[in-house]
């Protein structure tokens, strides 16, 4: 019985995920990632490539025209290629933020926003020799389940690659040998397509398996996140609270409730008891209320307690059965009684003002 309770076989609450999260533990995939930016780049080569390549034509053609050695009048390499640099810089900027930007973006889209709290705090543990050994024996020992799967999926996948590429090049092959002798021009414009052409296959195949690995990991993330019977009972416990704990809160907070309750029960003008079990104060201040309100009511031993104190402070007790019965179930404490007991009660009102000669 005990190895059921503790037997991982609940998915994770969603108080198990957020600690997860702040320790840094998420389901991510790494192929699934690398294929989108891979994707991207792509995207932004076919958009700003001609554009590109234009510019650092110019580029260069200029400085191989100007650089001769006469217009040379220094021997510093870094200031003589430096304003090239520069240019260059300037013409691939936009690509490189570009790709930056959707990098983020791409990561953002996987992990969501994360703040590992958890993961921040330092951990001196890690830091001493023997902790960080075994850590990196860990990671290079590819006997472990874990790095075994990470090995056959970087074979499979260098496989697949590798096949893809070899098919583009094999269907393209009468393309590339009719570049023997063909003209440097019409070589680079084949060459590019067949570059574009393998670039687009290999990143097709790349997110199809970005996206097989990343239901893969959410798996084995559920799985390694699991919660026996026994962790989920403990949490729900630390979220609503030990039922004994409850018990008690709620015993003290009734016997507040009840204390303050019998303190109002001095200030009555009458007491409706029905005698035994029932016991219900009113108290009638027409400059206040328009009708009488019911300032402490009580069965058994609360209503023994209330008769004791109208007794004691001198409040008139009156033996009405119904009466008290309906007055505790429909009128709950400072609530004025109502209409359908307006005359039952006037009535007893009537008797106890005329008994003080009010």
């Amino acid at each position: 019985m005990a190895d059921e309770q503790n037997e991982k076989t609940e998915e994770a609450t969603p108080k198990r995920r957020e600690k997860e999260r702040d320790k840094g533990h998420i389901s991510k995939s790494t192929d699934f990632t690398s294929s989108l930016v891979l994707l991207l780049s792509v995207g932004l080569l076919f958009s700003m490539g001609n554009s590109m390549l234009s510019n650092i034509q110019i580029m260069l053609h200029e400085a191989f025209t100007s650089l001769k050695p006469d217009n040379i009048v220094t021997d510093d390499i870094v200031t003589i290629f430096s304003p090239y640099f520069k240019k260059f810089c300037e013409i691939t900027v936009l690509f490189f933020a570009l790709l930056a930007l959707g990098a983020v973006l791409i990561l953002r889209l996987q992990t969501g926003a994360l703040f590992a709290k958890e993961a921040l705090k330092p951990n001196f543990k890690k830091l001493s020799p023997a902790n960080a050994i075994k850590a990196l024996i860990d990671k290079i020992n590819i006997f472990k389940p874990r790095q075994m799967v990470e090995l056959v999926k970087s074979i499979v996948k260098t496989l697949i690659v590798a096949f893809v590429g070899f098919n583009v090049i094999v269907k393209r092959k009468d393309d590339l040998f009719a570049l023997i002798g063909a003209e440097p021009n019409v070589g680079l414009v084949v060459m590019g397509s067949v570059i574009f052409e393998l670039l687009i296959t290999v990143c097709i195949m790349m997110l199809i398996i970005g996206v097989i690995d990343k239901k893969y990991q959410d798996y084995e993330y559920n799985k390694s996140i699991k919660m026996s019977k026994q962790e989920v009972k403990d949490e729900y416990k630390n979220i609503e609270g030990d039922p004994k704990i409850k018990g008690k809160i709620r015993s003290f907070q009734m016997k507040i409730l009840q204390q303050k309750m019998m303190s109002k029960v001095k200030e009555a003008d009458v007491v409706v008891v029905n005698p035994t079990h029932f016991a219900v104060a009113l108290k009638y201040d027409p400059g206040v209320t328009p009708a009488p309100i019911v300032v402490a009511k009580g069965v058994d031993f609360i209503a023994f307690k209330i008769r004791e104190i109208a007794k004691n402070n001198n409040i008139p007790i009156v033996e009405n059965k119904p009466l008290a019965r309906s007055l505790y179930k429909l009128v709950e404490v400072d609530n004025m009684i109502p209409q359908e007991l307006y005359v039952a009660v006037s009535e007893i009102l009537h008797y106890v003002y005329s008994q003080k000669g009010k």
